[in-house]
């Protein structure tokens, strides 16, 4: 009979704390309802990200699950019809400013990808140039909504800069760009002067490798790389240091041409590059994440840009069920917040994986290497749409 009562009492005491939870939440979603655009893009919005989901994941369990589950920026997003994307402006292949104020690169396409799946347009997009030292603290003040800034997946930045990494769209490692003809390898570069760009894994990197080499490098850091470069052109540094693929394009637009530089062999680093979302909303994070998943997807299928609509008829139903396609009278609502078709909008308007990698990687020289699909013998792999 004790534990009857016992049970009893506790019973109530959840349903109790049920209804007061219940009314919390309701209060909070009339507040976000009254201000939906503005949250998206004011301190409000990266509040809501931030702070008010750690207080919730702390003091309220069922209030995290409304915030989590419930639509949170994706439903802000989408009643804003724009998308905040956090960039750079000068980093040949990945994002480059051009004089009309466009963006064109691999990370402004898949800025792109990101708005064609949430909002059904891939030109409803705000690219907003960010300093490196300044990525982070815009993500989580809701400055942006998504970082996509070949920004490397570390498990310091997971777990201290309040940013949620999702699947990672470029595979990177650290090289090393040198003067043609100065040094074969990085065996060569004991003493040497090696420029950095300052708030990066770049630096932490270069140290630790000469340390396994046991050499002694002086490592200069600089805000970013106008002045790296400056700097290189005028023998102040031996070495240049960054990301491989950035390597590339800087090679690729020297001003004395390609050939005055070389990058030496050795790739000393893993530089996992990605989209990053602010911690505390997971609707919005799987919402970006199976964005991306559908470039990948659409290649391993064999759907492009200029075919995606031959495909709509197709017998097979997992490609059916991956484009919207209506089976039975229904198409397949997996409950991601994203229109059904969202696949076929990625494709459609900006076009798969593959496509966006030779548009804008392929002519600086990159191969697909481990960024080729897994079938390919690569990394890239989806998980199953159904």
């Amino acid at each position: 009979m004790r534990k009857t009562s016992a049970l009893w009492a506790l019973l109530m005491a959840l349903v109790l704390a049920s209804a007061a939870c219940t009314s919390a939440t309701s209060d909070g979603e009339a507040a976000d309802n009254s201000g939906t655009t503005a949250d998206a893009g004011t301190d409000d919005g990266g509040d809501d990200a931030t702070d008010d989901g750690g207080d919730d994941a702390t003091d309220d369990g069922g209030e995290t699950v409304e915030l989590t589950q419930g639509g949170g920026l994706l439903a802000s997003v989408q009643a804003a019809g724009e998308l905040k994307c956090g960039t750079r402006d000068a980093l040949a292949g990945f994002a480059v400013l051009q004089g009309d104020g466009t963006h064109v690169g691999f990370d402004s396409d898949f800025c792109r990808v990101i708005a064609a799946a949430v909002l059904g347009d891939a030109e409803a997009v705000d690219h907003v140039d960010l300093e490196t030292a300044d990525r982070f603290t815009a993500l989580q003040s809701g400055v942006v909504d998504v970082l996509v800034r070949n920004t490397t997946w570390t498990a310091s930045r997971d777990g201290s800069e309040g940013a949620t990494f999702l699947q990672t769209n470029f595979y990177d490692g650290q090289g090393m760009l040198v003067n043609a003809g100065s040094y074969a390898n990085l065996g060569d570069m004991d003493g040497s002067v090696i420029c950095v760009a300052a708030g990066t894994t770049t630096e932490g990197n270069v140290a630790s490798e000469f340390e396994r080499l046991g050499m002694g490098v002086e490592v200069l850091s600089f805000e970013d790389n106008d002045l790296i470069q400056e700097a290189f052109t005028n023998d102040r540094c031996d070495g240049w240091s960054a990301d491989s693929s950035a390597l590339s394009g800087i090679r690729a637009n020297f001003p004395d041409g390609p050939d005055a530089v070389t990058i030496l062999p050795e790739v000393f680093s893993k530089e996992p590059l990605g989209p990053a979302v602010a911690d505390g909303d997971t609707q919005w994070a799987q919402a970006v994440e199976w964005a991306i998943f559908a470039t990948i997807q659409a290649e391993e299928f064999g759907i492009t840009q200029s075919n995606v609509d031959s495909f709509l008829t197709s017998d097979n139903p997992n490609i059916q069920k991956f484009l919207g396609v209506e089976i039975d009278g229904a198409s397949l609502d997996p409950g991601l917040g994203l229109p059904t078709d969202f696949a076929y909008q990625v494709i459609k308007q900006v076009g798969n994986y593959a496509e966006i990698f030779e548009r804008h990687l392929a002519p600086l020289g990159l191969s697909r290497g481990v960024n080729a699909l897994w079938s390919d013998g690569g990394l890239l792999y989806a998980p199953p749409y159904r």
